[in-house]
């Protein structure tokens, strides 16, 4: 079956929007576009309930419901417990978060290994705990692809390692790593395994039990949603955790690792993704099913529409000398999400002119830093990047290629 894609443009208002008309959207790695369940479960909150939760006079009790109902069916359609559900500000302050809860859970000398393919979001907190005591061991990139070797991971694997923090898909070089694989080698060392899915998740929620991770963090942003990260954390591990809050929210798995308090309004609209997932899934399947295989159904629906623009894009950016493609060349384990440098003209140039062509896209290192560095590719001015989702269309893929021939000629 393939995604009827006139049907989830429809959902989304950026589509219709006429100060965008004629501009295609590639820089969906940084935030995409909101989908209007979302839009309009938030402003609906903003009129009715935007009023302390919990209490018994209706716009409360509603609210308090609404936020309930967000965990709830985020745990269904990640196939985890509500309980192990949380929500943060950011992906990049829930992990400074979790560092700070984690660290009291091992001793001066033990060991983490934290990769050099991550976004710093999934990796500044972690290597500023060696100033507490903790060894950092880096687990670096190949030079040439950008790759994570597990032989590599292996080599730094020991009896002191406690835990292992990666991305499931690097922000810039888009290759899809073999998390259960990962996972495995962690828990034959006693180690947790910290799972950065800022780039993943918004091709498609991932099946949590089935992955395996012990912790796994995304950006509701990137995933046509509020500006808010989501941790899964397994139960298990959260009582070995210190507390992050008020003393008194000791033991209320909701309070432990979010100290900042929730966002109401935020937190409630959190659900209108899974209303935009469900319609999806409506529109396209008849079965009744759980939201774990509908979750399933829909991520093959994505994953098809997205692979064959990619093929059609990777297979113009390999007939072109004149530029440099950051990672892997084939669609294979690769989200949509390529890295080019220009190898004839100037960076900033290329950019200005694609920009020119009605192109929205990404300049820079996107905090993508410990790569770059691996692959000696300087910082300044970093790299074009091209990212897109399911709702992008063939035809604006074909407006990129215009815009690349033009632009590199």
């Amino acid at each position: 079956m393939n995604l009827d894609l006139d049907f989830v443009r429809a959902q989304f208002p950026a589509f219709t929007e006429p100060t965008l008309k004629g501009w295609a959207f590639f820089e969906n790695a940084g935030g995409s576009y909101p989908c209007i369940q979302f839009i309009d479960k938030l402003t609906d909150f903003y009129r009715k309930n935007k009023v302390q939760v919990h209490y018994p006079y209706p716009a409360s009790t509603l609210a308090g419901e609404l936020m309930d109902k967000s965990y709830k069916r985020m745990a269904s359609y990640l196939n985890v417990k509500e309980s192990e559900i949380h929500f943060g500000p950011s992906t990049t302050q829930n992990v400074y978060v979790l560092a700070q809860a984690m660290r009291p859970m091992w001793k001066d000398g033990d060991e983490i290994i934290v990769s050099c393919q991550d976004h710093e979001a999934n990796a500044g907190a972690w290597r500023k705990l060696g100033d507490s005591g903790i060894k950092v061991l880096e687990w670096h990139v190949s030079s040439e692809t950008g790759l994570l070797n597990t032989e590599d991971l292996n080599e730094l694997l020991s009896s002191k390692t406690k835990m292992i923090a990666y991305p499931h898909c690097s922000n810039v070089i888009g290759y899809i790593n073999p998390v259960q694989e990962i996972t495995k080698l962690a828990k034959k060392h006693g180690a947790i395994s910290v799972v950065d899915g800022v780039g993943l998740a918004p091709h498609g929620f991932p099946d949590l039990k089935a992955l395996g991770a012990d912790i796994y963090l995304f950006s509701l942003y990137k995933t046509f949603g509020p500006h808010l990260g989501l941790m899964y954390v397994k139960k298990e591990i959260i009582v070995q955790m210190e507390n992050q809050s008020h003393f008194f929210k000791e033991g209320i798995w909701k309070n432990m690792i979010t100290p900042a308090g929730p966002d109401h309004a935020q937190i409630a609209s959190a659900s209108g993704i899974l209303d935009y997932f469900d319609m999806i899934y409506d529109h396209h399947f008849q079965e009744e099913v759980s939201c774990g295989e509908k979750n399933k159904a829909i991520n093959q629906l994505f994953i098809k529409h997205e692979k064959e623009l990619l093929d059609r894009l990777l297979a113009f950016l390999r007939t072109r000398k004149d530029l440099r493609i950051i990672g892997t060349t084939t669609s294979e384990n690769r989200a949509p999400i390529i890295s080019i440098l220009p190898l004839n003209k100037n960076l900033d140039e290329v950019y200005k002119k694609l920009t020119t062509h009605h192109l929205m896209l990404g300049k820079g290192t996107f905090y993508a830093v410990r790569p770059f560095i691996d692959m000696n590719i300087p910082l300044d001015p970093g790299v074009i990047r091209i990212s897109f989702l399911h709702y992008t269309s063939m035809e604006e893929i074909e407006q990129l290629i215009r815009g690349l021939e033009k632009a590199l000629n």
